[in-house]
């Protein structure tokens, strides 16, 4: 483990109303109150419905808020139920998650993940782009060759990399309790940070965050692999105490 900063980022997924502002509150309030953990940044991704209230009701936090997906297109339109990058700003959302392994398999294409990274690039949101390789995929030797084509697929080199965080969520490990072993999550992360330098042309490393299946238990395991900058939390932060119990875990 290394003192550089590191991302604790909850993915809410369908979960929480107003009421749920105490799990945030609480995470805030462990937050500022421990010094040691300046070098960490904490991200909750909610959903839409909950962005501004939480925003209003976080006055002094060290907490910041992202969203969870949006809508391709820039402008108002004809897209009944859909919420663009432009909304989610206005709101309050400063984050934003793209190419979760859960949309893409509701039909978010790399095309249609590229142009959604446009426009929230465009309004200034920081994107957590997600990509990751199915069980098939690993079992058959070709986790390097889909990473590869997600990044080059969904990506344009004119992007600013210093507004992209890259997340490797294995499929496989999303909610299954299994996770990559140390040495082999070691080697994919470095792979990523290789390939994004070779595509953009950058000697600049990339942030790359791993998630999949983080819990208390095993976040000690995972602190060994020095080159994760961080970590996306699902079902975990959904509970302030398990979140907590997660980024106490990481700095014992």
């Amino acid at each position: 483990m290394t003192n550089k900063l590191k991302y604790f980022i909850g993915n809410w997924k369908m979960f929480g109303d107003f009421s749920s502002f105490n799990i945030i509150a609480k995470i805030n309030q462990f937050h500022q109150k421990n010094k040691k953990l300046n070098k960490s940044k904490i991200i909750l991704c909610v959903p839409s419905t909950l962005i501004n209230y939480f925003k209003k009701k976080l006055k002094l936090s060290s907490v910041l808020l992202g969203a969870q997906n949006c809508h391709h297109s820039k402008t108002y339109g004809s897209f009944t139920g859909s919420i663009n990058s432009k909304m989610l700003k206005n709101v309050g959302a400063k984050y934003i998650i793209l190419g979760h392994s859960e949309n893409r398999l509701n039909g978010d294409t790399d095309d249609l993940i590229k142009q959604k990274i446009v426009s929230a690039l465009e309004e200034k949101l920081i994107i957590i782009f997600c990509i990751g390789e199915s069980f098939k995929d690993k079992k058959n030797g070709k986790t390097f060759s889909v990473l590869r084509n997600q990044i080059k697929s969904s990506l344009i080199k004119k992007f600013d990399l210093n507004k992209i965080i890259f997340a490797y969520e294995p499929i496989w490990s999303i909610g299954t309790n299994k996770i990559p072993k140390e040495n082999e999550l070691k080697r994919t992360v470095n792979f990523i940070k290789n390939e994004v330098k070779i595509f953009f042309n950058s000697k600049k490393k990339c942030i790359v965050l791993y998630g999949g299946s983080v819990n208390s238990n095993n976040i000690s395991q995972l602190s060994k692999v020095t080159e994760i900058d961080g970590f996306l939390i699902g079902g975990a932060s959904q509970s302030s105490k398990k979140f907590i119990d997660i980024i106490k875990n990481y700095y014992k």
